[in-house]
């Protein structure tokens, strides 16, 4: 007697079941064909097939909203492409990608600042030579403000000098 015989299945599938423990059964055939079972279905049929009651409503299959959207079809036609050349997806989270871009950008950054701080010779005798031009011209300004803001008389007495300087030199010459 075979222990299909004492135990039958209830529920019958349409694809191969191994059920444990028939190979290693002692009582059994080591024959392979015996371990597997090929039920017929696994869900009973529901009422509703086998009549054609009009007045029932009959169940339909919900539709998925988003892969019905124009842009989960996108996305999946791009991936299906990407897997048959050979590209795989990323797959670094979102935060760990925008890490990644700030230190490149960052790196570039330093990058650019070295190569502004490094001059040539030629660039800093330029930056010496103006920055003694903008001291001179303050120099100039701030003689300019004291003799704008000085007394009437100081100024007087500065243009006698003057006058008598062009004086004396033109007598010499």
């Amino acid at each position: 007697m075979s222990l299909y015989a004492q135990y039958p299945l209830p529920v019958q599938c349409d694809y191969p079941v191994k059920i444990r423990g028939l190979i290693n059964n002692p009582f059994e055939d080591t024959n392979l064909k015996d371990a597997y079972l090929i039920p017929r279905s696994i869900m009973a049929e529901p009422d509703y097939i086998e009549d054609d009651n009009p007045e029932l409503i009959r169940p339909q299959k919900l539709v998925n909203p988003v892969k019905m959207s124009r842009n989960h079809q996108d996305l999946h036609r791009e991936l299906l492409m990407n897997q048959k050349r050979g590209l795989a997806p990323q797959n670094k989270p979102e935060l760990q990608k925008v890490m990644e871009k700030r230190k490149r950008d960052q790196v570039i950054k330093q990058k650019e600042e070295a190569a502004q701080k490094k001059k040539s010779d030629f660039e800093i005798e330029l930056l010496k030579r103006q920055q003694k031009l903008e001291q001179l011209e303050l120099e100039n300004q701030k003689l300019q403000e004291e003799q704008e803001n000085a007394p009437e008389f100081v100024k007087v007495k500065g243009n006698l000098r003057r006058t008598g300087q062009e004086v004396a030199q033109a007598q010499e010459s």
